[in-house]
């Protein structure tokens, strides 16, 4: 892996990640908003320490453990990834309640062009402040946004000691099985 100064980490400050997306994707994963490592090297939960592409494998979701520089390949598992928030900050306190409610609304006419089977928001306090539903918990929502199924998921940060990687693995899992009665198929042109 790349190593950066910490200059070139605060360069990448507000970058845009293009997301990894496809139409009709099994599972669109969505992430807060980017950090200054993803930002800097352009790669989906680049952060050393952070546990998306651990877990991602660990659940049954891919065959094996990828690199976040392999995140186009999740588009032949029918899974992409896209963010609240599209702006990189060091740390998601940095955003305003503002900027989740307008990414909100971003995500879910995004959510609404790609037909996802599956919107999975990984940190249960992004999804909540996004989409005004307070009272959200890790898990399969009742909200669908058109024909999109939603599933809230622990945030894989380090930050997030109460969920372990193997306790994580498990609720993606869950996901993974909810997913895989999914008849749908991936069409159309992936984005780059």
């Amino acid at each position: 892996m790349t190593r950066f100064t910490p200059a070139e980490l605060q360069a990448a400050r507000d970058r845009l990640v293009p997301d990894v997306v496809a139409d009709g994707l099994k599972v669109l994963f969505c992430g807060i908003n980017p950090g200054l490592m993803t930002a800097a090297t352009g790669h989906h939960f680049a952060r050393p320490g952070n546990r998306f592409w651990p877990v991602l494998h660990l659940s049954g979701f891919t065959p094996r453990l990828m690199k976040p520089s392999e995140q186009r390949e999740l588009l032949a598992y029918g899974l992409g990834i896209t963010n609240v928030v599209a702006r990189a900050t060091a740390r998601a306190d940095e955003l305003s309640a503002q900027e989740y409610r307008e990414g909100g609304r971003i995500l879910g006419a995004k959510v609404e062009r790609l037909r996802p089977a599956w919107l999975a928001v990984v940190g249960v306090t992004a999804y909540r402040t996004a989409f005004g539903d307070r009272g959200a918990a890790v898990g399969p929502q009742e909200r669908t946004i058109g024909s999109t199924r939603v599933w809230v998921l622990p945030n894989p940060s380090g930050l997030n000691a109460h969920w372990t990687a193997a306790t994580m693995a498990e609720e993606f899992a869950r996901l993974r099985k909810a997913a895989g009665r999914w008849t749908g198929t991936v069409t159309g042109d992936p984005s780059p």
